[in-house]
């Protein structure tokens, strides 16, 4: 999807990276790593509510606008990464060009919530 104007980014987040952690048991812990600061815009899209196992979640689908890193640069993000703004967490399913002159990327996202 293309974007006619410029995006407001006015919200500032860390991009994070997932760790894998020996535990010196032959198996693994996850941690996230920052990797820097970018700044954003947000546009909410579409959310639903879902749960199993007697648990509740709600999904929110959101587009998060950001200025362009090169392909390759550790501040370019990437699916399976994710954004923190405080303890918000939106997880990075999959990343395009925003417009046609490659300055802004989108980042398709999810921010779960546990209501």
């Amino acid at each position: 999807m293309t974007r006619q104007k410029p995006p407001n980014t006015n919200r500032q987040l860390v991009l994070e990276d997932p760790q894998r952690l020996s535990d010196g048991a032959g198996g693994y812990s996850e941690s996230w790593a920052p990797l820097g600061t970018v700044w954003a815009d947000l546009a909410s899209q579409s959310g639903r509510r879902t749960g199993q196992d007697g648990t509740s979640l709600s999904l929110q689908r959101y587009r998060i606008f950001l200025r362009a890193s090169p392909q390759g640069a550790r501040s370019r993000p990437r699916p399976g990464q994710r954004f923190r703004e405080g303890q918000r967490l939106f997880l990075i399913d999959a990343v395009s060009e925003a417009d046609t002159q490659g300055r802004y990327l989108v980042c398709h996202c999810i921010e779960e919530v546990v209501p």
